[in-house]
């Protein structure tokens, strides 16, 4: 397994909270530790940048406590933006926040026709990208994709509500390999994933429920919920080098390491 450098965009958790539920795993009335939660952010942004990738942060805005998602803030591939669009209106906000730092960077963006939730639900496999439906993202908007990315685009229909982004219930691992959930997914999209990578790495419910699946892979070392015991052992045995990071905080809102790591693909 070889590792790639990667430039990544994180957003600081300085407004962090959980004041409203828009997935099974937000509960207002359970408190939030903002200091641990900035605490295990840094953590992760500090791995990264010791993995030798790129770390480049957005400001983060008063009023958007799930803004430190930043995969959900758009897709990104060959240098192209697809901006966010949110379904809820919570979130509304964040897809212009990210979309104007991507063109103050330099980076054209198109603005989505469609709702769908950036990399929670767009994950860049190679020459596809694998494109969940059911809760957030509208199937219409997997055509725009495909559209705006020049990628072939390979719709998936999540059915467990507790795993309501693609990238809670499917990780990348590198171009070519993956690992997910088979029962978050409709029996017919098990049968395009079984196709296409029949040796992909398989999680238990129990690695799905630490989020385990919420990783960030650069083709060797695998950032994953330290709980998710036996996909570490399925990645160290592929060859890959599973890394441990602690989000539980975050958690709370529904999100672990992928959620706060979005990827700029400049190719």
């Amino acid at each position: 397994m070889t590792a790639r450098t990667r430039r990544f965009l994180l957003c600081p958790p300085t407004y962090f909270d959980v004041t409203y539920s828009i997935n099974p795993w937000m509960e207002p009335a359970k408190p939030t530790d903002g200091a641990l939660a900035l605490a295990q952010w840094e953590r992760l942004r500090s791995l990264l940048i010791g993995l030798g990738h790129t770390v480049e942060l957005i400001d983060p805005l008063p009023g958007l406590p799930d803004m430190v998602f930043a995969a959900n803030g758009a897709t990104v591939v060959g240098g192209r933006v697809y901006s966010a669009r949110f379904r809820h209106a919570q979130r509304a906000a964040e897809g212009p926040a990210y979309a104007e730092w991507f063109r103050t960077h330099g980076f054209p963006v198109h603005d989505a026709d469609h709702v769908n939730e950036g990399e929670g639900d767009l994950l860049a496999a190679g020459d596809r990208i694998l494109a969940g439906t059911g809760f957030r993202t509208d199937a219409r908007a997997h055509e725009e994709a495909a559209r705006v990315l020049d990628r072939q685009v390979i719709g998936l229909h999540l059915v467990d509500p507790r795993f309501y982004h693609l990238d809670t219930a499917l990780a990348v691992l590198d171009d070519d390999q993956i690992m997910y959930y088979p029962a978050a997914f409709s029996a017919r999209s098990q049968d395009v994933l079984r196709r296409l990578y029949p040796d992909a790495v398989l999680a238990d419910e129990q690695d799905a429920e630490v989020f385990g699946l919420n990783a960030v892979s650069d083709g060797r070392n695998v950032l994953l919920a330290p709980q998710a015991v036996h996909l570490a052992r399925e990645l160290s045995a592929r060859g890959f080098v599973p890394i441990g990071i602690d989000l539980s905080e975050l958690l709370k809102a529904g999100g672990s390491a992928k959620c706060c790591v979005l990827e700029v693909r400049e190719s």
